[in-house]
């Protein structure tokens, strides 16, 4: 017997395959099982290409025995075999894929789905491999062979003996290191998990020997005494539940298979399946948690949907699968379309991704919308969980998806008392009314008192409320919504004054400007003006903003940490000019500027509570009140 060499090209791609091919070498399993069940694959269509109908997919098994004493890892087929010639082809040289090439002599079968395309698989077991023996019997042959190497100094090929066609291949482990422990991957536990975790859904059954205990009696004793024992256990699935028709599966198989597949505790909120047969085919299941997930509003938090590629695992978590803004779907794809790279742990970036991806997006929005039209109720606790994550998807990548999303955001309006869509708002809005009105707090109810409101309330028009400090960047994004245009109940024109009005408190502003100045003067740089308002009703005050940056947009730029730069709004003190408290500002200044700036300044703290802003000297405003008593 003359030990081979691999060419001189093999010898340095299967140190590469080592070493760089894989990041994880636990991988290994993956793969080979995986060329197991392409060996299955392979028998089942010669069989019947031959009319031999004494082979059944109902009698094939992948097993998998662990032998601690010996330290070997077997996986066995009764798949198609090999002969001498087939081991030197598949085996002899590194990247020649025998399941490509017999793909492409087989034609495209329907009812066949190889796995296996470069060639490189079988070699990751020398990842955790200090020897790996491969005994062999092909389908029609009497002849069996053995396989056996070391790594890159080369093979052996001898005629055996086995009975029955298939491979066993025998996986001698190496010794344990300092950063290595390969003897995991003889634990059951191990074995179990990542069998479940890669391969749970390869189409036959992976028998693995697990170790059990049960009671024995013992006469004349009151201890229980045990002992261990060794069964055979399908561990894998087999058939995923996306695979399955709807008809087949009922939406409690779904929750138990989502809360087990996700590690939650409550059933999800929503379903989304979706089968696509076409240039691209693909299955997805889809599902969005009844609650937020710890977590998830950080930085830490990682989205993204399982890939599959004919039932076998190919990323745990592929990011590009999903979009940001609806970052909170869990769930698989399985296709057999996608371009993979050598080592099928990573995808690699083409159109059909893109076309997967786009199509994910779309119906995801599209059955959102149906929950929120259909059952009301449902998608308003869904809101409560990830609306926010909605809203910064509208401001993300400057707006790009406002469109896909504007019509999903839902806000608090004033007369309705409830939730409203955009649409809705637009749809009840009077003839007359040409805004879209909304005002900025930290809660409703803060929103409903704040004194800006009432000329709005008393023309029996809706303000829709926004109490996320991402809101006002949601509507400055949008803009306008079918036409209406956005408009802040502190701006300072609402668009519906009585003309009348606004030429007496334009008036009465002129003739007390030097009294205002003085105000504003006397408040040392807290507000850039102080002014009449034809807005204020029954409330003394109200304090607003003029430029770009609003008050609520001040309050979020002074959470973010770090030593950013301090972004202040131009705040505006207003005063209601048909107010008793303007009156006695009035007379004060006639009789005593000292106190009429304290009255201004005991205005202006109480304009600061009323838009939810801090006092900057609690002591000084109770001061002032008892001195104004």
């Amino acid at each position: 017997m003359r030990k081979k060499q691999f060419k001189a090209e093999s010898q340095k791609l299967l140190d590469m395959m080592i070493n760089s091919i894989y990041t994880h070498k636990e991988i290994f399993l993956r793969e080979i099982i995986s060329n197991s069940s392409d060996a299955i694959d392979k028998l089942c269509y010669t069989a019947m290409a031959a009319g031999d109908a004494s082979v059944s997919r109902t009698d094939c098994r992948i097993r998998v025995l662990a032998d601690k004493e010996n330290r070997t890892l077997t996986v066995s087929d009764n798949g198609i075999g090999m002969d001498e010639a087939d081991l030197e082809s598949n085996l002899g040289v590194i990247a020649r894929s025998g399941s490509l090439n017999f793909k492409k002599e087989a034609g495209e079968a329907d009812d066949m789905d190889i796995i296996g395309q470069f060639g490189v698989g079988f070699y990751s077991a020398f990842m955790v491999a200090d020897k790996v023996t491969v005994i062999t019997r092909k389908y029609g042959g009497d002849q069996a062979w053995m396989w056996t190497s070391s790594g890159a100094d080369g093979y052996t090929i001898e005629p055996t003996a086995k009975d029955g066609v298939g491979t066993d291949i025998i996986i001698h482990l190496k010794e344990d290191g300092e950063e290595e422990t390969y003897s995991e991957y003889l634990e059951t536990y191990t074995l179990r998990s990542l069998i479940k975790k890669y391969s749970d859904y390869i189409r036959y059954p992976i028998i693995l020997n697990v170790e059990k205990s049960r009671k024995v009696d013992v006469p004349d004793s009151d201890e229980p005494k045990y002992e261990t024992y060794t069964e055979e256990e399908t561990v894998n699935s087999m058939v995923p539940l996306w695979q399955r028709s709807k008809d087949e599966v009922t939406q409690e198989e779904l929750n138990e298979f989502y809360k087990e597949k996700f590690y939650d505790m409550k059933d999800p909120a929503h379903t989304i399946r979706i089968d696509v047969d076409g240039a691209i085919s693909y299955k997805a299941l889809l599902f969005i948690p009844s609650a937020t997930p710890m977590g998830y509003y950080t930085k830490e938090y990682q989205k993204g949907l399982e890939l599959y590629s004919s039932g076998v695992m190919i990323m745990e978590r592929c990011e590009d699968l999903i979009p940001e803004h609806f970052r909170f779907v869990k769930g698989i794809v399985d296709s057999r379309d996608l371009s993979l790279n050598i080592s099928r742990e990573l995808l690699q970036h083409n159109r059909q991704l893109k076309t997967i991806a786009s199509n994910i997006e779309k119906k995801i929005r599209q059955e959102l919308k149906k929950l929120q039209e259909n059952e009301r109720e449902k998608y308003e606790k869904f809101w409560e969980s990830f609306g926010l994550q909605l809203k910064y998807g509208i401001v993300s990548d400057y707006g790009a998806h406002r469109d896909i999303l504007k019509d999903l955001i839902l806000y608090h309006s004033s007369r309705e008392n409830k939730l409203q869509t955009l649409k809705e708002y637009v749809d009840m809005m009077p003839e007359e009314q040409k805004y879209i009105y909304f005002a900025t707090a930290e809660t409703v109810t803060m929103a409903d008192n704040l004194p800006q409101t009432e000329q709005i309330k008393d023309k029996g028009w809706s303000i829709l409320y926004m109490t996320d400090e991402v809101d006002e960047f949601v509507i400055n994004i949008l803009g306008e919504y079918e036409g209406k245009q956005f408009k802040s109940v502190n701006d300072k024109d609402l668009g519906i004054e009585d003309e009348e009005d606004k030429k007496d408190t334009e008036l009465k502003e002129e003739e007390n400007k030097v009294m205002l100045d003085y105000l504003r003067d006397s408040l040392d740089g807290k507000v850039t003006a102080v002014r009449l308002s034809h807005k204020l009703k029954s409330h003394p005050v109200c304090l607003t903003a003029d430029g770009e940056v609003s008050l609520e947009m001040e309050k979020y730029f002074s959470t973010i940490p770090g030593d950013g730069p301090d972004i202040k709004a131009q705040r505006v003190l207003e005063l209601n000019p048909t107010h008793k408290a303007f009156y006695m500002l009035m007379d004060a200044w006639q009789l005593d500027k000292d106190r009429c700036a304290r009255l201004g300044e005991l205005l202006y703290d109480q304009a600061l509570l009323i838009a939810g802003l801090p006092v900057e000297n609690p002591a000084r405003l109770t001061e002032l009140m008892w001195e104004m008593i």
